[in-house]
């Protein structure tokens, strides 16, 4: 049986793939941020109860698979990803000038709805590090 999330009057499954990239793709950069990133973006989701199903940080994106309550919309909720944790990026890393002030992240986003093909996305999600063998990955979990 399926299990649905709920809240006072609402049952839901609303699961999305999401990727982000960092301003101007600065691999270099954001090589020594990756084991940050996905601790702050775990942290974030928690204070808004967006459930983290799975994420990856590459060399120079990252890939995320997000259950995201309908109260929240899905570019409120990106836009509140981004903007806190180049916030918090910012402040680990205030030495480096490299991050331009406290814009990391690139403008926009790529998103797509999962459904009830979880299983595929989550895998995808986890073979990047086998389609990009040249780069490391870091799990969030």
């Amino acid at each position: 049986m399926h299990e649905w999330q709920s809240l006072s009057h609402v049952k839901w499954e609303c699961k999305y793939h999401i990727v982000i990239v960092p301003k101007y793709r600065r691999k270099r950069l954001y090589g020594r941020l990756r084991n940050q990133i996905g601790s702050i973006l775990k942290d974030l989701c928690k204070q808004k109860g967006i459930e983290l199903i799975e994420g990856h940080c590459r060399p120079d994106h990252v890939h995320m698979c997000l259950a995201i309550a309908p109260k929240y919309s899905v570019s409120y909720t990106i836009g509140f990803l981004k903007g806190k944790s180049a916030i918090r990026i910012h402040r680990l890393h205030d030495r480096e000038r490299a991050a331009h002030g406290k814009h990391f992240w690139a403008v926009g986003y790529w998103v797509s709805t999962v459904g009830f093909d979880e299983a595929t996305v989550r895998q995808y999600i986890r073979d990047q590090e086998k389609l990009e063998t040249s780069q490391g990955t870091l799990n969030f979990e």
